[in-house]
């Protein structure tokens, strides 16, 4: 049986101008970013990727000696390296979550020319790491075990409220097959444990001097030299914003920080228009 190839990624692209690479959380998929997708692409050539072992993308090969499988730093080699061999330079690139993390590093690498993030893991203590652990843990256990009854009760508004309400802000506006297929992809994919294990791995820190990836701890490397936005919802329940947002103030004085009134910890649904002139503005 073949391996699979480490630089072919599944994604979406579509539009003209720019590249502006999208990456989506853990346990979800490049789809997450429809709400935004058709008013980007009237500005920007917008590359929407599956990480390694969520969405349609494989699971990813062995990473080699010292970067931790589903690791941030893992995952940013995975898509620079799908970038490379795309042919795509001069990238600017946007995350979400763990994409976020992912993002913000491809920008402290000097990878990408400006940076988003949305609720970007890597600003929290130790606690906040563990509660969005268990968060994002138990929506995927949840997931799992209610399997075939969720078109059912992703059928009404009082469902999708309830079992949507921790990652939206406004969960009664999505449509019964946008949760469906949502929590079948959290709970099918097999990258899922390796990186809610690595959270750890990586964060950002305003006093560490950068010195490349062998620590825990980094710098804002690039970041401090390119444009960067750091936007919030006000209502995220997985990353909380007050704490987490007061961390990336500190970590990152000269970027953007922008909170979002009334949004989750996944905001494109909850204020697309919002969402797409940050990015547009950003990138």
């Amino acid at each position: 049986m073949r391996s699979p190839d480490p630089t072919r990624l599944a994604h979406s692209r579509r539009g003209a101008g720019p590249p502006l690479v999208l990456i989506h959380g853990i346990g979800s998929r490049w789809q997450v970013w429809q709400p935004v997708l058709d008013e980007l692409a009237r500005h920007r050539d917008v590359i929407a990727v599956d990480l390694p072992g969520f969405g349609a993308s494989p699971p990813w090969p062995d990473p080699g000696p010292g970067v931790r499988p589903g690791s941030v730093d893992h995952l940013a080699d995975r898509v620079a390296a799908f970038l490379d061999a795309l042919g795509v330079s001069g990238y600017a690139v946007a995350g979400n979550s763990l994409g976020g993390g992912v993002a913000l590093e491809l920008g402290r690498r000097g990878a990408a020319r400006a940076a988003a993030a949305f609720s970007p893991i890597g600003f929290w203590g130790p606690l906040g790491r563990r509660w969005c652990q268990l968060v994002v843990g138990g929506a995927r256990t949840a997931g799992t075990a209610l399997g075939p009854a969720l078109p059912r009760a992703f059928a009404h508004r009082v469902g999708r409220v309830a079992l949507c309400g921790v990652f939206y802000g406004h969960p009664g506006r999505l449509t019964p097959a946008e949760c469906v297929s949502s929590a079948a992809a959290l709970a099918g994919a097999p990258g899922f444990a390796a990186a809610r294990s690595a959270f750890g791995d990586w964060q950002l820190h305003p006093a560490q001097p950068d010195g490349g990836r062998p620590g825990r701890h980094r710098g804002p490397g690039a970041l401090a030299a390119i444009p960067v936005t750091i936007a919030w919802g006000t209502r995220d329940l997985v990353l909380p914003y007050r704490s987490q947002a007061r961390r990336a103030r500190a970590a990152l004085p000269a970027a953007r920080h922008v909170a979002l009134p009334g949004c989750g910890h996944l905001p494109f649904a909850d204020a697309p228009a919002t969402c797409a002139r940050l990015l547009i503005e950003t990138c």
